[in-house]
């Protein structure tokens, strides 16, 4: 019985912990999501074909990795109110690349049902930078 009792205020102590550490907003985890990359020139389209993944960042952004590496930020001109890290984007494009005049749909995965939409803004790249070896 004392082990039950040790092992349930072990867990109670876990929990509470894990309770009281702050949880990071869209902002900083987006910034260490970048860490390492530098921004590059906007651009106003991205071929959708390219597109390896892409990432929400609750209230913030849409970050989209490329098959190339390259990753491009995307702070919507309206709507990041409406992004949460557990949305799907669904996209109703007219052309093989993705837009800063699209508006993207956000559904919630679980009841099935539309939560939200963002009007996309300008893509913003963001490469590795290069770090020069010593010799």
């Amino acid at each position: 019985m004392r082990k039950v009792l040790a092992s349930l205020a072990a867990l109670s102590l876990a929990a509470t912990a894990a309770q009281a550490a702050p949880r990071q907003t869209g902002e900083e985890k987006l910034a260490k999501a970048l860490e390492g990359r530098e921004a590059g020139k906007p651009v106003d389209c991205i071929y959708q074909h390219d597109i390896r993944s892409s990432r929400i960042y609750d209230r913030t952004a849409i970050l989209y990795e490329l098959n190339n590496g390259t990753y491009y930020l995307n702070r919507p001109d309206a709507g990041t109110q409406s992004l949460s890290w557990g949305d799907v984007l669904v996209t109703d494009t007219h052309s093989d690349r993705l837009c800063s005049i699209d508006v993207v749909k956000l559904y919630d995965t679980h009841p099935w049902m539309q939560n939200g939409f963002v009007n996309l803004g300008k893509f913003v790249p963001y490469k590795k930078v290069a770090v020069a070896r010593s010799e």
